[in-house]
């Protein structure tokens, strides 16, 4: 499975207040939650990402609350992946459950943002400008069969040939 995509570079420690401010939760419907995605970071974050852009980040992306609605704004945004040097595991298996690809990479920092990268996420490569290709972590069978399903609810549903939601 190939995702390929614009970067957009962020930190260390992006905990899910700031990929979904707690001021918004109170809207019901994900598109209008969206609209905030990472504005506490950059305030135009969900007016400039494209459909297939990647997140980029340092250390623990994704902590604080379980917040479920952090992995699905940012997929609802588009965000073809998100790689980072390593996740908050909840924010991880989150990701993975809506089908969200996420990959770990400890070398993640080497990647620009603002370049276009390619993902492998069968074979967890990552290959950058300069053909500059790094080594993440491979996810497993059953991760790549639910992300390729487009999450686990949808994967559970093909497996019992139930029409899609």
């Amino acid at each position: 499975m190939l995702v390929q995509g614009r970067v957009w570079k962020f930190g260390d420690d992006i905990n899910t207040d700031l990929i979904v401010p707690g001021k918004y939760l109170f809207l019901t419907e994900l598109k209008e939650v969206a609209k905030h995605a990472m504005e506490g970071i950059d305030p135009s974050f969900a007016t400039k990402v494209s459909t297939g852009d990647l997140i980029v980040a340092g250390s623990n992306f994704g902590c604080g609350s379980s917040r479920e609605l952090a992995p699905a704004v940012l997929k609802e945004l588009g965000i073809g992946a998100v790689i980072a040097v390593s996740f908050a595991r909840i924010f991880f298996r989150n990701a993975i459950n809506i089908g969200l690809p996420v990959i770990e990479c400890p070398q993640a920092s080497m990647i620009s943002d603002g370049e276009y990268v390619k993902v492998d996420l069968a074979l967890g490569l990552i290959t950058a400008k300069d053909n500059l290709v790094l080594q993440g972590l491979r996810l497993n069978d059953f991760m790549l069969d639910i992300i390729q399903a487009g999450g686990l609810v949808a994967l559970k549903r093909q497996q019992r040939n139930l029409p899609p939601l």
